[in-house]
């Protein structure tokens, strides 16, 4: 074969100037901690200034090694795949084909979006790290991976491009439809739906306690407070009914305040959320300092998960998630998760339904449990009320057995919570539904489920009903579980034996 015939070698790529700086900001936020101690151990010790050479020659360390890495770091973008070759003493060389490519991640904090530049995560099926972490790109060069990256995974291997060839796709595959976009009063009823002010003050708890570790401290502080409050609230000479209120007051504004947080929070991840669909991907793009872009093709897609709490009911809304198999944190932010953070039940129905293959959702029918499920539901809770019962009997006397009023409470919320329990399995789909406060659905594709399994406990085995188990990649750690619970035994091992039958006949599909 002459010279000209033979496949012109695409050429190697650096990432962009100024990508050593954002590794070496990424690496000082993981050594600050140690180098803040060297710096204060060394004065201690020393008590001169030759203390403070130590923090320096760390961060001088850092530099050289991020702009090493720099220099050492190259990718090239073949016909199917991209090759990564990074590492000076020990090299490695990485080969990502197209096909393999689950998600596509770029992410940008503000100084990101100052130096108009992106990083760039490539998510594979399954692990902790993704398959290729490019920090950074610029922000043209990152488009341009994604929107390859997008059309060259969904394009059959033989209309693969040659190597090489980066053209861009052409306008009818560059172009996006919007599936869902969340005005800002959508995303202010997600603040105000969500709990997210309310781990904020947590976190913030938990801030305080390391940084005072003194029990005493803490118990001082809280004692103060509280003598002080009280004796604000005796010099106003309220009586019982005033008191009532003041509580009353002082815990609606602790609750608006959470609520404004909550607001505040959401409109900041969540402002100009838009999901859209082009070449047969998903992209979910949003956040106001830190921008988030991810896509994912539907075909990856899991298993999913509906949830309507009770505020959500009062706005008539609904939160519509997926699981997909790709590596990272369980709660990565990074990761594609919410395709509708909030929105009506028609549109999560209606998204549901179009990126399902067969459109089966919801389903015609749904197979309820038997009412007799909400004792397996009270006699899984009951024990432990009558164990805090007991010990508070013991320590306290019989105003301790107080806690068993929560018995009828208990008994009423099994029984709402059976009758709102039951599944679906048709030849494509399997759901599942629960909850009575805050209701939830699970459902996923039969070609999806990888394992089945059939559990009893011993109350199992004593009511005579059993939980059937459904496994999918990537849904392992998502809450509630695929799971049909509490099924008469016989229902369940004639289900098992059915979806077992099914997928023994058909591929699993990732």
């Amino acid at each position: 074969m002459s010279s000209v015939d033979a496949p012109a070698i695409p050429a190697e790529r650096r990432l962009h100037p100024w990508s050593w700086l954002f590794v070496l900001l990424q690496q000082l936020r993981q050594f600050v901690v140690p180098l803040l101690v060297l710096l204060v151990a060394g004065r201690r010790s020393t008590g001169t200034d030759w203390a403070d050479l130590g923090p320096l020659i760390g961060v001088g360390v850092l530099v050289a090694i991020s702009v090493l890495q720099y220099f050492t770091y190259r990718y090239r973008i073949g016909g199917d795949a991209i090759t990564i070759r990074s590492g000076l003493l020990q090299r490695s060389q990485r080969e990502i084909p197209f096909s393999r490519i689950h998600n596509v991640a770029l992410h940008q904090s503000l100084l990101h979006r100052i130096f108009k530049v992106a990083e760039v995560r490539l998510e594979a099926a399954g692990g902790e790290k993704p398959e290729a972490q490019m920090r950074v790109l610029g922000l043209d060069d990152a488009l341009a991976l994604e929107r390859l990256v997008r059309h060259r995974a969904s394009a059959p291997a033989a209309a693969a491009t040659a190597p090489g060839d980066t053209a861009p796709p052409t306008a009818e595959e560059e172009a996006d439809e919007v599936l869902l976009a969340l005005p800002v009063s959508e995303v202010v009823r997600l603040g105000l739906v969500s709990n997210r002010g309310m781990i904020v003050v947590a976190a913030a708890f938990g801030l305080l306690w390391q940084l005072f570790p003194d029990e005493r401290w803490m118990a001082r502080l809280a004692q103060d407070s509280f003598e002080q409050a009280a004796g604000y609230a005796t010099a106003l000479h309220l009586g019982w009914t005033g008191y009532i209120a003041l509580a009353g007051t002082v815990l609606g504004v602790f609750v608006a305040l959470v609520r404004l947080l909550s607001v505040a929070l959401a409109l900041t991840q969540y402002y100009g959320f838009r999901l859209t669909e082009a070449g047969r991907r998903l992209t979910v793009e949003r956040g106001v300092f830190v921008r988030m872009r991810s896509s994912v093709a539907p075909r990856r897609i899991q298993a999913w998960h509906l949830q309507e709490t009770l505020l959500h009911r009062w706005f008539r809304r609904r939160t519509l998630r997926i699981d997909t198999a790709t590596g990272g944190h369980h709660d990565d932010p990074r990761k594609l998760r919410e395709l509708a953070p909030i929105a009506t039940p028609e549109s999560c129905d209606a998204l549901a339904a179009r990126l399902l293959p067969e459109g089966t959702w919801p389903p015609p029918q749904w197979q309820p449990l038997p009412r007799r499920a909400w004792w397996r539901l009270f006699a899984g809770a009951a024990p432990w009320t009558l164990l805090i019962a007991g010990g508070l009997a013991w320590k306290l006397g019989p105003g301790g057995l107080l806690v068993l009023l929560w018995l009828p409470w208990q008994a009423y919320a099994a029984w709402r919570q059976a009758g709102r329990m039951g599944y679906s399995v048709d030849a494509s789909l399997v759901a599942v539904r629960g909850g009575w406060w805050s209701r939830w659905w699970r459902f996923a594709e039969i070609d999806k489920v990888q394992a089945l399994r059939l559990r009893r406990s011993p109350l199992d085995r004593w009511l005579g009903t059993a939980t059937l188990a459904l496994d999918t990649a990537g849904a392992g750690n998502m809450s509630p579980p695929l799971q049909i619970r509490f099924l008469p035994e016989a229902e369940a091992r004639a289900l098992h034996a059915r979806l077992g039958r099914a997928l023994a006949t058909r591929r699993l599909r990732w």
